[in-house]
């Protein structure tokens, strides 16, 4: 006599048979072309589009010293966090326990791996944020990027970037915003109310 148990085991069994018969045969994954682009210039690219999403450029050979330069462009600021140790912060993201105690974080100072020229994205994995939450809980956000690590399209990017390694990351790209409201463009909606971009350009530029 057949147990219930078995009737089910039985049943499965013949499913999986009915699955295996009708099995489509193994495909090759396409192959991703090479979504070429034309640029006059991948650095002025870049530029162009940052500027034109909102965000503020500072080329590094205008800077004398990048604390004072943060100073210079915030003032008001007295809560600075970075994870760079360049950086003069006054917290020491290492001790913080909860993400809410970055609330009052006035300016973040973070450094990107590269850039893309066609939308002005730059990409962060975990190792460069520091805490997941910097980028989106400051006020006033500040990336720095060597002109070296620019690409021209997002398909390059991809080609570069191991987020199997980091195992989180993202793209920033200018300030927060949001244009839902009325039709009207609001800047730091959901984030940083700005974003400046200090650019170390190569010796070609």
């Amino acid at each position: 006599m057949v147990s219930k148990k078995q009737e089910r085991a039985m049943s499965k069994e013949s499913i999986l048979n009915a699955i295996r018969k009708v099995k489509p045969e193994k495909v090759e994954l396409p192959e991703i072309p090479d979504f070429h682009r034309e640029s006059s210039g991948t650095l002025a690219d870049f530029i162009k589009t940052v500027e034109g999403v909102g965000s503020k450029v500072v080329l590094e050979k205008e800077l004398k010293d990048i604390n004072q330069a943060v100073q210079n462009l915030f003032p008001a600021a007295t809560i600075i966090a970075s994870p760079l140790e360049k950086v003069q912060s006054t917290i020491d993201l290492k001790k913080i326990q909860s993400p809410h105690e970055l609330e009052k974080v006035d300016v973040a100072v973070l450094k990107a791996q590269l850039g893309v020229a066609e939308n002005g994205a730059l990409w962060l994995s975990e190792q460069d944020l520091g805490i997941r939450v910097l980028p989106f809980i400051t006020q006033h956000l500040i990336i720095l990027l060597d002109s070296t690590t620019l690409v021209n399209t997002m398909h390059e990017a991809y080609q570069k970037i191991r987020i199997d390694e980091a195992g989180f990351g993202l793209f920033i790209a200018g300030p927060s915003k949001t244009a839902d409201i009325e039709q009207s463009l609001v800047i730091g909606a959901q984030g940083a109310r700005s974003l400046t971009i200090f650019i170390k350009p190569s010796e070609s530029n």
